[in-house]
């Protein structure tokens, strides 16, 4: 009998998030398959997790690892994925492997849990109706058309950004939607300092200047187009 594939989420933040059948999960699987060994052997050692076998799985060697991890998989071992923090495949890689599964007929078990775009989502005072994820806009080439598609977007529009960049995004979302477009800047999710800044694409932007030091990455809810009355 071939091995699963266990998608787990773990903790963004607060190591209370970790649910129950995670902890069963990463205790009882064969193999894992983690974004950095360094990190997920931190975490096992803080859940009283040890002596587990680790691989690394990395967006550099993704599509390698995809293939060679399959071997566990046909020898009936049980591979569990994980992420730094958070749902594997969001933003993070995961992708290729569970393509990879449903390629080879080997079962899949998503478990639900953490996951900072739904979090932010739900606390951000936006329409939670319909929504669009959008992960971080490029750096350089193709960021213009990026931002672009968000700003043009019907319905509320998620995605991610560094402190270190967030008062440029800011002033280029200004530029495409206009001053009064609402939006949601949350960071340091589930943490001692988390904190939500809403308003208007302005009012935020006066409120994040305001502060001395920006840490945490930003999770960024902004308001949807709203169509043009004939």
């Amino acid at each position: 009998m071939k091995g699963k594939l266990y998608i787990v989420p773990t903790p963004i933040g607060n190591m209370d998030d970790i649910t129950l059948r995670a902890l069963k999960t990463l205790a009882e699987a064969d193999v894992l398959a983690c974004e950095d060994t360094r990190r997920t052997g931190q975490l096992l050692k803080n859940l009283n997790i040890l002596g587990k076998k680790l691989e690394s799985y990395h967006e550099h060697n993704e599509k390698e690892k995809a293939s060679s991890l399959m071997k566990y998989f046909e020898e009936g071992k049980n591979v569990a994925l994980l992420s730094d923090a958070g749902t594997p495949a969001i933003s993070d890689p995961g992708y290729r492997l569970v393509i990879s599964c449903i390629e080879n007929s080997i079962d899949i078990v998503s478990l639900p849990g953490a996951s900072s775009f739904l979090t932010a989502l739900v606390a951000s005072g936006l329409p939670t109706d319909q929504f669009c994820f959008f992960g971080f806009p490029p750096q350089k080439k193709g960021r213009k058309a990026f931002l672009q598609k968000i700003a043009d977007c019907n319905c509320t529009a998620i995605f991610f950004e560094s402190p270190y960049k967030i008062e440029r995004i800011i002033d280029e979302l200004i530029e495409l939607c206009g001053a009064e477009r609402k939006a949601c800047f949350a960071r340091e999710l589930t943490k001692i300092y988390e904190e939500y800044t809403r308003g208007t694409l302005l009012e935020c932007k006066e409120a994040i200047s305001k502060k001395n030091a920006i840490k945490g990455e930003f999770v960024i809810i902004l308001e949807g187009k709203k169509n043009e009355k004939l």
